[in-house]
Protein backbone atom coordinates (compact mmCIF):
# COMPACT_ATOMS: atom_id res chain seq x y z
CA UNK A 1 0.00 0.00 0.00
CA UNK A 2 1.32 3.56 -0.92
CA UNK A 3 1.73 5.97 1.50
CA UNK A 4 -0.11 9.42 1.06
CA UNK A 5 2.14 11.93 2.24
CA UNK A 6 1.50 16.12 2.19
CA UNK A 7 4.14 18.01 2.74
CA UNK A 8 4.53 21.42 4.58
CA UNK A 9 7.40 23.66 3.84
CA UNK A 10 9.47 23.72 0.53
CA UNK A 11 12.73 24.90 1.96
CA UNK A 12 15.91 23.17 1.79
CA UNK A 13 14.62 19.70 3.86
CA UNK A 14 11.16 19.55 2.21
CA UNK A 15 12.63 19.83 -1.23
CA UNK A 16 15.22 16.88 -0.62
CA UNK A 17 12.24 14.65 0.75
CA UNK A 18 9.99 15.71 -1.89
CA UNK A 19 12.10 14.80 -4.76
CA UNK A 20 13.05 11.48 -3.17
CA UNK A 21 9.13 10.85 -3.20
CA UNK A 22 9.39 11.86 -6.77
CA UNK A 23 12.68 9.49 -7.72
CA UNK A 24 10.80 6.51 -5.92
CA UNK A 25 13.03 6.01 -3.38
CA UNK A 26 10.36 6.01 -0.93
CA UNK A 27 7.03 3.97 -0.87
CA UNK A 28 4.76 6.83 -1.02
CA UNK A 29 3.07 9.09 -3.06
CA UNK A 30 3.52 13.12 -2.37
CA UNK A 31 -0.32 14.28 -2.70
CA UNK A 32 0.31 17.72 -2.24
CA UNK A 33 2.32 20.49 -0.70
CA UNK A 34 1.69 23.79 0.91
CA UNK A 35 4.03 26.79 1.82
CA UNK A 36 3.12 30.36 2.95
CA UNK A 37 5.63 30.90 0.44
CA UNK A 38 3.09 30.35 -2.56
CA UNK A 39 5.51 30.71 -5.32
CA UNK A 40 8.09 28.85 -3.70
CA UNK A 41 5.60 25.95 -3.36
CA UNK A 42 4.28 25.86 -6.83
CA UNK A 43 7.97 25.88 -7.84
CA UNK A 44 8.98 22.81 -6.24
CA UNK A 45 6.25 21.35 -7.59
CA UNK A 46 6.54 21.93 -11.53
CA UNK A 47 10.20 20.72 -10.78
CA UNK A 48 8.71 17.06 -9.89
CA UNK A 49 8.00 14.62 -12.35
CA UNK A 50 4.64 13.40 -10.77
CA UNK A 51 3.82 17.69 -9.95
CA UNK A 52 1.76 17.60 -6.80
CA UNK A 53 -0.77 20.10 -6.20
CA UNK A 54 -0.26 23.26 -3.99
CA UNK A 55 -3.15 23.13 -1.36
CA UNK A 56 -4.37 25.53 1.19
CA UNK A 57 -2.83 23.49 4.81
CA UNK A 58 -6.33 22.24 5.81
CA UNK A 59 -7.22 20.43 2.14
CA UNK A 60 -3.62 19.14 2.53
CA UNK A 61 -4.07 17.32 5.70
CA UNK A 62 -7.53 15.76 4.60
CA UNK A 63 -5.65 13.78 1.51
CA UNK A 64 -2.80 12.57 3.52
CA UNK A 65 -2.02 10.05 5.48
CA UNK A 66 0.91 11.36 7.15
CA UNK A 67 1.87 15.15 7.24
CA UNK A 68 5.19 16.09 6.91
CA UNK A 69 6.70 19.35 9.16
CA UNK A 70 9.78 20.68 7.14
CA UNK A 71 8.88 24.66 7.51
CA UNK A 72 9.88 26.39 11.03
CA UNK A 73 9.14 26.15 14.74
CA UNK A 74 6.60 28.76 14.67
CA UNK A 75 4.60 26.68 12.02
CA UNK A 76 4.60 23.65 14.16
CA UNK A 77 1.26 24.25 16.23
CA UNK A 78 -0.75 25.16 13.49
CA UNK A 79 0.84 22.01 11.36
CA UNK A 80 0.82 19.98 13.95
CA UNK A 81 -2.95 20.23 15.65
CA UNK A 82 -4.23 20.10 11.87
CA UNK A 83 -3.26 16.88 11.13
CA UNK A 84 -3.65 15.18 14.38
CA UNK A 85 -7.25 16.72 15.34
CA UNK A 86 -8.00 14.49 11.79
CA UNK A 87 -6.67 11.70 12.66
CA UNK A 88 -3.36 11.78 10.82
CA UNK A 89 0.32 10.83 11.58
CA UNK A 90 2.75 13.58 11.88
CA UNK A 91 6.44 13.92 11.01
CA UNK A 92 8.36 16.82 12.87
CA UNK A 93 11.43 18.26 11.77
CA UNK A 94 11.32 21.37 13.41
CA UNK A 95 11.26 19.37 16.94
CA UNK A 96 12.81 22.62 18.77
CA UNK A 97 9.02 23.87 19.11
CA UNK A 98 8.33 20.53 21.15
CA UNK A 99 10.67 21.61 24.27
CA UNK A 100 7.27 24.00 24.90
CA UNK A 101 5.80 21.76 27.44
CA UNK A 102 2.76 22.77 26.98
CA UNK A 103 2.56 22.60 23.86
CA UNK A 104 4.09 18.83 23.59
CA UNK A 105 1.61 17.82 26.03
CA UNK A 106 -1.23 18.91 23.98
CA UNK A 107 0.19 17.47 20.76
CA UNK A 108 0.31 13.94 22.95
CA UNK A 109 -2.47 14.06 24.20
CA UNK A 110 -4.29 14.68 20.34
CA UNK A 111 -2.38 12.17 19.16
CA UNK A 112 -3.62 9.42 21.53
CA UNK A 113 -7.19 11.29 21.61
CA UNK A 114 -6.82 10.17 17.54
CA UNK A 115 -4.66 7.52 17.37
CA UNK A 116 -2.01 8.84 15.55
CA UNK A 117 1.51 8.71 15.98
CA UNK A 118 4.36 11.45 16.00
CA UNK A 119 7.55 11.02 14.67
CA UNK A 120 10.76 13.06 15.16
CA UNK A 121 13.75 11.81 12.75
CA UNK A 122 16.94 12.10 14.24
CA UNK A 123 18.32 14.94 12.61
CA UNK A 124 21.71 15.85 11.81
CA UNK A 125 23.16 13.31 14.58
CA UNK A 126 23.82 9.83 15.12
CA UNK A 127 23.72 7.73 18.30
CA UNK A 128 20.12 8.68 19.29
CA UNK A 129 19.61 4.84 19.27
CA UNK A 130 21.43 4.43 22.26
CA UNK A 131 20.25 7.36 23.92
CA UNK A 132 16.98 6.41 23.60
CA UNK A 133 18.60 3.12 25.32
CA UNK A 134 20.12 4.64 27.73
CA UNK A 135 16.99 6.74 28.51
CA UNK A 136 15.63 3.60 30.49
CA UNK A 137 18.53 3.73 33.36
CA UNK A 138 19.71 7.00 34.55
CA UNK A 139 21.46 9.93 32.05
CA UNK A 140 22.89 12.04 34.90
CA UNK A 141 24.20 15.24 31.55
CA UNK A 142 23.81 14.76 28.19
CA UNK A 143 26.51 17.53 26.86
CA UNK A 144 26.20 18.58 22.85
CA UNK A 145 28.74 21.12 21.36
CA UNK A 146 28.07 22.81 17.71
CA UNK A 147 30.42 24.06 15.21
CA UNK A 148 29.72 25.43 12.32
CA UNK A 149 30.95 28.26 9.83
CA UNK A 150 29.73 31.69 11.00
CA UNK A 151 27.39 32.51 8.18
CA UNK A 152 25.16 29.39 9.59
CA UNK A 153 24.38 31.68 12.28
CA UNK A 154 23.44 34.41 10.17
CA UNK A 155 19.81 36.00 11.48
CA UNK A 156 19.47 34.17 14.40
CA UNK A 157 17.89 35.42 17.24
CA UNK A 158 20.99 35.64 19.67
CA UNK A 159 23.10 36.90 17.19
CA UNK A 160 20.80 40.04 16.15
CA UNK A 161 20.11 40.92 20.16
CA UNK A 162 24.11 40.17 21.48
CA UNK A 163 24.94 42.38 17.94
CA UNK A 164 27.75 39.87 17.23
CA UNK A 165 29.34 40.52 14.42
CA UNK A 166 29.87 37.32 12.96
CA UNK A 167 32.35 38.82 9.90
CA UNK A 168 34.66 39.52 12.67
CA UNK A 169 35.33 36.24 14.04
CA UNK A 170 38.76 35.02 12.93
CA UNK A 171 39.12 31.81 14.49
CA UNK A 172 37.16 29.35 16.60
CA UNK A 173 35.05 31.05 19.46
CA UNK A 174 32.38 30.12 21.49
CA UNK A 175 29.94 32.57 21.14
CA UNK A 176 26.77 30.58 22.70
CA UNK A 177 26.50 28.02 26.03
CA UNK A 178 23.71 27.16 27.82
CA UNK A 179 20.62 24.96 28.29
CA UNK A 180 18.81 23.01 25.17
CA UNK A 181 15.61 25.49 25.92
CA UNK A 182 17.66 28.33 25.51
CA UNK A 183 19.42 27.44 22.66
CA UNK A 184 16.81 26.44 20.85
CA UNK A 185 15.21 29.79 21.59
CA UNK A 186 18.71 31.67 20.59
CA UNK A 187 19.40 29.73 17.14
CA UNK A 188 15.66 27.94 15.86
CA UNK A 189 16.92 26.94 12.57
CA UNK A 190 20.72 26.29 13.87
CA UNK A 191 20.55 23.53 16.65
CA UNK A 192 16.84 21.12 16.65
CA UNK A 193 19.38 18.79 17.49
CA UNK A 194 19.58 19.92 20.95
CA UNK A 195 15.60 19.42 21.12
CA UNK A 196 15.65 16.01 19.68
CA UNK A 197 18.52 14.93 22.49
CA UNK A 198 16.36 16.66 25.81
CA UNK A 199 13.38 14.15 24.47
CA UNK A 200 15.31 11.22 23.81
CA UNK A 201 17.11 11.61 27.39
CA UNK A 202 14.17 11.70 28.71
CA UNK A 203 14.19 14.99 30.14
CA UNK A 204 17.55 15.04 31.75
CA UNK A 205 19.77 17.87 31.82
CA UNK A 206 21.28 18.97 28.30
CA UNK A 207 23.65 21.56 28.00
CA UNK A 208 24.81 23.01 24.41
CA UNK A 209 27.85 24.62 23.60
CA UNK A 210 27.77 26.71 20.15
CA UNK A 211 31.06 27.49 18.17
CA UNK A 212 31.56 29.55 15.25
CA UNK A 213 34.59 28.62 13.26
CA UNK A 214 35.19 30.60 9.92
CA UNK A 215 38.23 27.99 9.63
CA UNK A 216 35.53 24.77 9.25
CA UNK A 217 33.44 23.89 5.84
CA UNK A 218 31.06 21.25 7.81
CA UNK A 219 28.71 21.50 10.62
CA UNK A 220 30.01 19.71 13.69
CA UNK A 221 27.96 17.98 16.42
CA UNK A 222 29.76 16.38 19.22
CA UNK A 223 27.73 14.85 21.95
CA UNK A 224 28.46 12.86 24.92
CA UNK A 225 26.30 11.22 27.38
CA UNK A 226 26.87 10.06 30.90
CA UNK A 227 24.96 8.14 33.38
CA UNK A 228 24.71 4.74 34.95
CA UNK A 229 24.68 3.15 31.95
CA UNK A 230 28.43 4.15 30.82
CA UNK A 231 29.34 6.62 28.45
CA UNK A 232 28.90 7.55 25.13
CA UNK A 233 30.35 9.80 22.43
CA UNK A 234 29.67 10.82 19.67
CA UNK A 235 30.79 13.08 16.35
CA UNK A 236 29.34 14.12 13.30
CA UNK A 237 30.76 16.11 10.48
CA UNK A 238 27.45 17.32 8.23
CA UNK A 239 28.04 19.05 5.02
CA UNK A 240 25.46 21.75 4.83
CA UNK A 241 22.89 22.79 2.43
CA UNK A 242 24.62 24.54 -0.43
CA UNK A 243 21.40 26.76 -0.48
CA UNK A 244 20.82 27.14 2.95
CA UNK A 245 24.03 26.53 5.16
CA UNK A 246 21.83 26.81 8.57
CA UNK A 247 21.08 23.35 7.92
CA UNK A 248 23.18 19.87 7.50
CA UNK A 249 22.21 17.75 4.68
CA UNK A 250 22.47 14.44 6.89
CA UNK A 251 19.22 16.19 8.44
CA UNK A 252 17.10 15.84 4.88
CA UNK A 253 18.19 12.11 4.94
CA UNK A 254 17.37 11.00 8.11
CA UNK A 255 13.40 12.41 7.23
CA UNK A 256 13.93 10.28 4.17
CA UNK A 257 14.79 7.53 6.19
CA UNK A 258 11.85 7.73 8.41
CA UNK A 259 9.60 8.09 6.29
CA UNK A 260 11.32 4.68 4.13
CA UNK A 261 10.95 2.84 7.47
CA UNK A 262 7.31 4.52 8.20
CA UNK A 263 6.25 3.03 4.42
CA UNK A 264 8.48 -0.47 5.08
CA UNK A 265 7.14 -3.62 6.92
CA UNK A 266 10.80 -4.48 8.23
CA UNK A 267 12.04 -1.97 11.07
CA UNK A 268 15.63 -1.52 12.23
CA UNK A 269 17.13 0.09 15.27
CA UNK A 270 15.46 1.08 18.46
Amino acid sequence: MVLKIGLVGCGAIGTEIAKAIDRGEIEASLVGVFDRNVERAGELARSLSSEPPVLELLDLVERSEIVVEAASQRAVPEVAKAALERGRDLMIMSVGALLDRGLRRTLEDLAKIHRSRIYIPSGAISGLDGLKSAGSAKIELVTLTTTKNPKGFAGAPYIEEMEIDLDAITEATVIFEGSAEEAVAAFPANVNVAATLSLAARGSKVRVRIVADPKTKVNIHQITAEGSFGRISTRVENVPFPRNPKTSYLAALSAIATLQSIAEPIKIGT
